[in-house]
């Protein structure tokens, strides 16, 4: 496949020329010749202009460079389960061009400065661009409150406790001086959306954790996300506050979400394809590599995430990309940690089970559902300018994608560090043959070939304050 960087034509504005392609753009599903130059799309035309070198997407989808907004790389501090190299790697063999990572790391990034040290750390390790979620921290509200926007535009906030969450904010007080902050310099708070207090007087009565999976989801039952929710909607209705419900479980919090969003509340929710892709009774057979938080619920649950997102409820599709070692998920059923790889299946996993579900839907109808909702969406409610569609003027972002292709997940397919995925032996439908990021190929999956690692880290206010932030 070619690069970037071709003789340019005179009156040409061009480097590389994307052929034979269904070009996903905001407007549909059209045909035409995308070009690229100086790693933006320069435009669409109809057809390539001579001398200028050729990508041919051989009647693929080209889609904008999937987002995806809830990863957890790992760097600092837990480089042995996950690292920069071997995430980044997972999300562009996924179509994933940039992401955004979460805090709990070690140290955990809960104030400006960490951040700062954080994107230092990764700046020349990353095939994708990236920005953060900081770390809301009890102690210290009054960060969210003179958040400068440069730094992160968004906050994390753990309303429950997990094995490598660096906070946790149950205490009513605490999460109202955190909501009241958030408004008032515009922070939109993601929300790990679960009640601790609910856990804590669960955990007392029963005794603690179960000895078998089978019994996991019943520990960590759906009344304590039910809870959170409704805090959460009090909340934002009282202080105005930007919020983004992560990984819905059941069918009530989507009901409840949906609810207050028709009635004006500015609240938002994230669907994870496992949250869509396996049940309970996957857990209860398969054991830990299934064990999440918030827990997997039951078929009707999942049955009513995918009706939110065929609705266009849902605002975005997300990852929890979270790896684990195999030996710490093999841990007894109270120690092995929550959490799986995924950035790598995301797009995939989601493209097989709308072909599944809805066979007789137009196949473009189902490809801008995926480009809206790792695109468009994720690119609007965290100010990520220039990504996430195909129009002039916008990163040369670009996956081409072969909605047909039928193939087996094996662990040799893991990119990810951890070698392992939840999904080894499905057969996929649909599969990534080229991620280009800002013009240039940084997967190549014939040739099984990764880019060079120019990842920038991006600002929400911007191309030009994300350079100055860079340097």
């Amino acid at each position: 496949m070619p690069r970037a960087g071709g003789r340019r034509m005179a009156g040409v504005n061009a480097q590389l020329a994307v052929v034979n392609g269904r070009l996903v753009t905001p407007e549909g599903v059209r045909s035409g010749v995308l070009l690229v130059a100086d790693g933006r799309i320069s435009g669409i035309t109809g057809a390539a202009p001579r001398g200028v070198p050729v990508l041919d997407a051989a009647g693929g989808y080209v889609l904008p460079g999937l987002i995806d907004s809830h990863v957890h790389f790992r760097t600092p501090g837990l480089e042995h389960k996950e690292d920069w190299e071997h995430g980044s790697r997972a999300a562009v063999a996924g179509g994933v061009t940039t992401v955004l990572d979460m805090p709990n790391t070690v140290p955990p990034t809960l104030d400006p400065d960490a951040v700062v040290a954080k994107a230092r750390r990764i700046t020349g390790r990353s095939l994708v661009d990236f920005a953060f979620h900081i770390g809301a921290d009890p102690s210290r509200p009054e960060i969210l409150a003179g958040l400068d926007p440069a730094v992160a535009r968004s906050a994390k906030v753990f309303m429950a406790g997990h094995h490598t969450a660096p906070t946790v904010i149950s205490d009513p007080v605490q999460l109202d001086k955190v909501f009241a902050a958030a408004a008032t310099s515009g922070v939109r708070l993601v929300l790990h959306a679960e009640d601790q207090r609910l856990h804590d007087l669960l955990d007392t009565w029963r005794g603690g954790p179960p000895d078998a999976y089978r019994d996991y989801e019943r520990w960590r039952p759906r009344s304590s996300p039910i809870s959170a929710v409704v805090r959460v909607l009090e909340l934002v209705r009282r202080h105005g506050t930007e919020a983004h419900i992560l990984h819905l479980s059941s069918a009530d919090e989507a009901d409840l979400v949906a609810a207050a969003a028709a009635d004006g509340l500015p609240v938002t929710f994230e669907l994870t394809a496992h949250h869509l892709s396996f049940t309970d009774a996957d857990t209860a057979r398969g054991g830990a590599r299934t064990r999440l938080a918030p827990a997997i619920r039951g078929a009707h649950d999942q049955e009513r995430l995918w009706a939110a997102l065929r609705a266009g409820e849902v605002a975005t599709l997300g990852s929890d990309h979270a790896p684990h070692t195999k030996a710490e998920k093999e841990l007894p059923v109270a120690e092995a940690p929550p959490g799986l790889p995924g950035v790598q299946e995301l797009a995939t996993a989601v493209w097989t089970g709308m072909r599944r579900r809805w066979p007789d839907e137009d196949p473009d109808t189902a490809i801008r559902r995926l480009a809206l909702h790792m695109g468009e969406r994720p690119a609007g409610l965290f100010g990520l300018t220039g990504k996430g569609r195909l129009v002039a003027g916008a990163d040369a972002d670009l996956v081409v994608f072969d909605p047909e292709r039928r193939w087996m997940l094996s662990a040799a397919d893991v990119a990810a560090k951890c070698g392992w995925s939840a999904y080894e032996g499905w057969t996929f439908t649909g599969q990534v043959r080229v991620t280009v990021k800002a013009g240039r190929i940084v997967y190549d999956r014939e040739q099984g070939r990764f880019g060079a690692p120019a990842g920038r880290w991006l600002s929400p206010l911007g191309r030009e304050k994300g350079r100055a932030c860079n340097g």
